[in-house]
Parts: structure tokens; C-alpha cells; sequence
């Protein structure tokens, strides 16, 4: 019996240490050191990424920054300080294509949020020509800006395009979309919209479909309209998909310049001229130190809009 209950507490206890454990206990700092390498090992995972985010991004910013304190050539350079700033400031066409960047961001993107939740809101239903609208709505995407720019110049065409041919065919006069200064950055905003609004209408579907169905069905059942259903569920739920297209649509508008450039150049006059336009067009002349200082302040522009809005728009999504 004392035999016995001397074995079971031998059990409890566990193997007493002998000298076969050593080996064991040695190898736990291999074991160890394995382990801190393992766990730094995908740091170096960060080395290739910072290398060309380095190359491609921090030294020509860098640079940017510093030529736009200089009056520079392709084989010279002369520090001038602030110089370039204050002249781009001084010019009129300069502060009016600064003017005419907010106008068109605002513009398009706005346009877009509306256009992109009302054709998400259409193609989700149980319309059957869904698919069909679908497309035809997401194809301008997959075309390029200058494409798009190019074929809109003729078809907008005071007297020879195809826009205005078919208003006269209904006894109407149409305007002169991209000639007159009234209306031609107008003009130029509405084809940006049809071009991007189906990826808008894209990320506001991605945002309604995965609202749940119980969500929806519940409103239904109260007696609510769809107009309830929209205004109280899909509206509020979409809100990420919201604050998305706002800040792609209006980091977009702020850094235009392919569409307007091939459809009128920046005209008439300076009309239509965007700051992305203006600093090329410094460029053109070679005025190369202060379309850099531009650059530079196009950057500073969309950062110190565009982050202060994220932060925003992420603090409405969270609180809401």
C-alpha cells in the first residue's frame, strides 16, 4: 500500500531530472536564437519596398522641392529662394487655373457620388436589363482619358459635331460646349463624369450588396417605402463606400489634365486651364523652375486637402 501510493506521487510529480535532461536544456538557446530570427525575418521583407519608394518617390520629391527654389536648365541652376512662388501667385492665369482646379474637383466629384449611388441603386434591383446597364455604364472606365478627350472634341463640335447636329434634327440650336468660356470647363467636367462614374457606380454596389438582407426585408415588413429603405438603411451602410468615392473622385479632379489638355488645350483663353495644365505649359516655355514650384504646390495642395478629409470622413464613418 505505501509502495503503492509512493508510485502515484512519483507520477504526479513528473520525471525526476537526470543527466540524459542536460542536452535538452542546452538546446534551448538554439531553440531561442531560431526563434528571433524567425521573427525578424520578414522585416527584410520592408527592404525592397523602401528601396524603390525611396527611388521613385522621397528623392524626386526631394528634388522637386529644391529645384523649385531655383531658376534651373537642363545644365544649370540658380538659387533664387521664393522667387518662383511669388511669381506664381502674381500671375492671373496662374491663380485661375489654381481656381479652376477646385471648381472642376467639386464638380466631378460631387456629380459623381449622385450619378454613381443612383445607377448602384438601378443596377441592384430587380430591373431585368441590370447586366446590360452595367456595362455600358462601367466601359467608359476601361478607355483612356485621351481617347475619350479626342472623341468628345469632335463630337462636341460647334457646327460639325454629332452632338449639336442632333439638336438641330429637333429644331434647337445647341451651344458651343467647348468654345464658349461660359461653359466649356462645364463641358469638359460632364465627359470627366461619364468616364468615371461607373467605377463609382462599381464601389456603391460593392457597398449595397453586402448590407444585410435582414436589414432590408425588416423595412419592408414596418410598411416602409423603398425611399425609407434607402434613407435609413442603404444610406447610413454605405457610408465607407461613400467616403471612397469622394476622396478617389476628388484626389482625381484636383490632378486632371489628360481630358482637359486634349479637348481644349486650356482654352479658350486660360477658361479651362486647371493648375496641371498651367504647369505644363510652363514647362512648353521654359519656365522650368517655376512650373516646378507648381508642382510643388499641387502637391501640397491635394496633401493638405486631401488628408485632413480622410481623417474626416473616417472619424464620420466610425462615430456614425
Amino acid at each position: 500500500m505505501t509502495q503503492a501510493l509512493h508510485t502515484t506521487e512519483r507520477k504526479r510529480a513528473g520525471p525526476v531530472p537526470t543527466a540524459a535532461s542536460g542536452p535538452a536544456r542546452s538546446g534551448s538557446k538554439p531553440r531561442a536564437r531560431a526563434i528571433r530570427h524567425r521573427r525578424a525575418y520578414p522585416h527584410w521583407f520592408y527592404l525592397p519596398v523602401t528601396i524603390v519608394f525611396v527611388a521613385i518617390f522621397v528623392v524626386p520629391t526631394a528634388m522637386a522641392f529644391f529645384y523649385s527654389l531655383t531658376r534651373w536648365t537642363l545644365f544649370d541652376w540658380e538659387f533664387i529662394g521664393l522667387d518662383n512662388f511669388r511669381q506664381f501667385f502674381r500671375e492671373p492665369a496662374l491663380t485661375n487655373g489654381l481656381r479652376n482646379t477646385f471648381v472642376y474637383a467639386v464638380l466631378t466629384s460631387g456629380l459623381k457620388v449622385v450619378l454613381g449611388m443612383a445607377l448602384a441603386m438601378l443596377v441592384t434591383s430587380r430591373l431585368r436589363l441590370k447586366g446590360t446597364i452595367r456595362s455600358m455604364v462601367f466601359f467608359p472606365v476601361l478607355v483612356s482619358f485621351v481617347a475619350v478627350g479626342i472623341t468628345f472634341k469632335v463630337m462636341m463640335h460647334p457646327t460639325k459635331g454629332l452632338i449639336n447636329r442632333t439638336i438641330d434634327v429637333i429644331g434647337l440650336t445647341g451651344p458651343k460646349w467647348l468654345t464658349d468660356p461660359q461653359i466649356a470647363l462645364l463641358s469638359i467636367a460632364l465627359v470627366d463624369v461619364w468616364k468615371g462614374v461607373g467605377l463609382a457606380m462599381v464601389i456603391f454596389i460593392a457597398g449595397i450588396v453586402s448590407i444585410p438582407s435582414e436589414l432590408l426585408e425588416s423595412v419592408s415588413v414596418d410598411g416602409g417605402s423603398a425611399w425609407a429603405r434607402f434613407r435609413h438603411v442603404i444610406l447610413p451602410l454605405s457610408k465607407p463606400a461613400t467616403f471612397t468615392v469622394i476622396l478617389l473622385s476628388f484626389i482625381g479632379g484636383l490632378r486632371s489634365f489628360d481630358l482637359i489638355w486634349t479637348m481644349t488645350g486650356g482654352g479658350p483663353g486660360f477658361t479651362t486651364d486647371v493648375l496641371a495644365s498651367t504647369i505644363y505649359k510652363n514647362y512648353q516655355a521654359g519656365f522650368y523652375g517655376l512650373s516646378t514650384a507648381g508642382n510643388v504646390i499641387l502637391f501640397l495642395l491635394v496633401t493638405a486637402i486631401v488628408f485632413p478629409l480622410n481623417w474626416f470622413l473616417r472619424k464620420r464613418e466610425l462615430t456614425s
